[in-house]
């Protein structure tokens, strides 16, 4: 089992880059490589208010699943070993195990495992991913630069979820950690909320300790 995955984290690293010298300026005083830290309230406060725009939309736009690094393995392969519970390869999952902590339940069945955008393809098209280039779609749909930005997850939980936010839908479990993972990923690629999901961010976090979110910055 992998614990750290520095060549593909190089890879997203380096066609981040790629794309920014490409794109231009980001559209902000904050660049790719940047390290953010705050508490999580602040955090919250942090984030920008935007009406979400799905028009548009096609989940095929986010192509995912990519092997970046050129080792034969998907990420979604990667992510699976990488989580596992037990010593396996991206290329033989044979006796992996792997806790859902949404509905905390332990699989020994890599079928049972899907792989969870956090924030999910569609929500991230209506906060801002639809002005990005195809490449940097391709980027954050196979992101193993942050582990919050994918997790694996129970297949029928994450298929309950849909592409949901998080005004609309929460895990059963470790709410306060979902909400962490959630604001570190809005963070991580600059991208919006609208008004109702900020109500519900801070209303939930008036409930979590109120820890340090830090993240480095993909765009």
């Amino acid at each position: 089992m992998k614990k750290l995955v520095p060549s593909i984290m190089a890879a997203v690293s380096a066609v981040a880059a790629t794309l920014l010298v490409a794109a231009g300026p980001a559209p902000s005083a904050h660049a790719a490589g940047e390290t953010y830290s705050a508490p999580l309230t602040t955090a919250i406060g942090s984030l920008t208010v935007a009406a979400e725009v799905r028009t548009g939309y096609e989940r095929s736009k986010f192509k995912h699943w990519v092997d970046a690094d050129g080792d034969g393995c998907s990420t979604r392969f990667e992510v699976l070993d990488v989580e596992s519970e037990t010593s396996v390869t991206c290329s033989n999952l044979a006796g992996g195990r792997w806790f859902s902590y949404y509905d905390r339940v332990s699989w020994t069945d890599a079928g049972r495992i899907d792989i969870d955008h956090m924030v999910p393809l569609a929500e991230a098209w209506d906060s801002g991913a639809r002005s990005w280039t195809a490449g940097q779609r391709e980027a954050y749909a196979n992101d193993l630069g942050d582990h919050r930005t994918l997790v694996g997850v129970t297949d029928s939980v994450n298929q309950a979820k849909g592409d949901q936010d998080v005004a609309q839908w929460l895990p059963t479990h470790d709410k306060c950690r979902y909400l962490r993972e959630w604001v570190a990923v809005k963070i991580r690629w600059r991208l919006s909320v609208n008004s109702a999901e900020k109500t519900a961010l801070q209303n939930l976090a008036a409930g979590c300790t109120n820890v340090t979110i830090t993240v480095t910055r993909a765009i």
